[in-house]
């Protein structure tokens, strides 16, 4: 007689939370956002609660199953989308929204930043005539904050067919975390959310502020404590060491090189080539948004002088006379950098860059 009680008891629980179950995916819902290139778009919605999945694809367009050479060619209508589905009762669809408003050019009908074309164009796809609402609402909310000096051209219109974009696109940011940055940083989409949203951006970004806390810039005392003579003045006075004297012109080792500062990732061995100068020369930044670069115009000429982002040390300069790929000379002083064999970066906290060496 227990035992069947018992039973019965396991048999009410199981059905209890397959119809929890049921419930829950019977409550998902769905957002469709075009943004430009859909690695970027990724992100920023993968790490609010309530997301369950974010996926690239392409959709608005005529043709059956695109491939991505097709739609980037602009020859089939379809944009570069991201398909989100959510738990509405967890993050809201005014928050998918506010969060897609904060990271593309709404004035842009051209494409977005460095990607040019219709099939990177910005636009809100509804699924639901609450979605509708919600999104033109929140249209006309941001064409009156005064925050754009162009008008918003983002369209919303109503979803259509979604293709799932190729394997090697999806969570592209994780699997190929190197070229996602380099490209970011270098598509100018940061740059212009920085200046438009200015502190909005950081309670939307704790990664950034993580890594300026990581990466901080130490005070007077700590840097005299810390650095020899010739690397606060390299580092701090933009100084500069003596050519074919100096630890790493000439060093061969496979690993990568960090602010000497605060230990940002700055250069890769992989990317290091005897330049001639007598200094450290690489063709490439390893982590292109850890990098500043402004006008120098000391020495009676016009050169781009080379700084840490987080710690603001002065590294050196770069000039366009480089080798292939990039065509670019970074010519760093040695005294800003501190150099971590691969063999060694594990131990250092710098794991991630151990897969760049196998």
């Amino acid at each position: 007689m227990y035992s069947k009680i018992l039973l019965n008891c396991i048999l009410i629980l199981f059905l209890g939370l397959a119809f929890q179950n049921v419930r829950a995916e019977t409550h998902l819902e769905t957002a469709t956002f075009a943004g430009g290139c859909f690695w970027c778009m990724e992100p920023p919605f993968e790490k609010l609660e309530g997301v369950i999945s974010v996926t690239p694809g392409y959709t608005g367009g005529h043709k059956q199953n695109p491939t991505y050479e097709e739609v980037s060619s602009g020859g089939t209508g379809h944009v570069e989308a991201i398909r989100i589905t959510f738990d509405p009762s967890k993050v809201s669809y005014s928050k998918l929204l506010e969060v897609f408003w904060q990271q593309i050019d709404p004035t842009d009908n051209g494409g977005q930043f460095v990607d040019r074309g219709s099939q990177y164009r910005s636009a809100v796809f509804y699924h639901s005539e609450e979605q509708k609402k919600l999104a033109e609402e929140s249209r006309k909310e941001l064409m009156s904050s005064g925050r754009f000096p162009k008008p918003v051209v983002t369209e919303i219109i109503p979803a259509s067919e979604f293709y799932v974009a190729e394997a090697y696109h999806q969570d592209y940011y994780q699997t190929h975390p190197i070229r996602y940055k380099f490209y970011r940083y270098r598509s100018g989409r940061d740059q212009f959310l920085e200046k438009t949203w200015e502190k909005e951006l950081d309670t939307e970004n704790p990664q950034e502020n993580e890594k300026g806390e990581k990466y901080r810039k130490l005070s007077e005392k700590e840097l005299k404590d810390k650095l020899s003579p010739l690397q606060y003045k390299a580092t701090q006075k933009n100084g500069t060491e003596k050519p074919f004297d100096n630890a790493y012109w000439d060093n061969k080792q496979e690993g990568i090189y960090v602010d000497i500062v605060s230990g940002e990732p700055l250069f890769s061995s992989l990317d290091k080539f005897k330049s001639g100068t007598g200094w450290p020369s690489f063709t490439k930044t390893l982590e292109p948004e850890h990098i500043v670069e402004q006008e120098d115009r000391s020495l009676f000429t016009k050169r781009t002088e080379v700084r840490s982002r987080y710690a603001d040390s002065h590294l050196g300069h770069v000039f366009p006379d480089g080798p292939p790929p990039t065509g670019l000379r970074y010519c760093i002083n040695s005294a800003a950098l501190r150099f971590i064999p691969k063999e060694d970066l594990e131990k250092e906290g710098y794991g991630e860059y151990k897969r760049l060496f196998e």
